[in-house]
């Protein structure tokens, strides 16, 4: 059994408010809780960044990297006018 933790770090310049920021973070939230993780809003006070983490299991190394990519293509596909980094940690 293979736990992922991952970490997104975005920075949102056209988010002027920590309510905007709460909009582009739910939204991000509820696209993820479709891959079946846990997700938890880490960010600050500053409403130009946000930070999220998530963890999920797998079975093997090969199911891990097929989440992986899933969640990348997500994040491409909904997420591509926001620059972001991706960091993930298998146990």
């Amino acid at each position: 059994m293979i736990i992922c933790h991952c970490h997104i770090h975005m920075e949102l310049p056209y988010v002027s408010s920590l309510k905007g920021r709460r909009s582009v973070l739910n939204s991000l939230k509820e696209k993820l809780k479709a891959f079946n993780v846990s997700v938890l809003d880490v960010s600050g006070e500053y409403a130009k960044e946000a930070d999220v983490a998530f963890v999920f299991l797998s079975h093997d190394s090969k199911s891990t990297a097929q989440y992986k990519e899933k969640i990348e293509h997500m994040l491409e596909h909904n997420f591509g006018e926001y620059m972001y980094e991706l960091d993930y940690e298998e146990i």
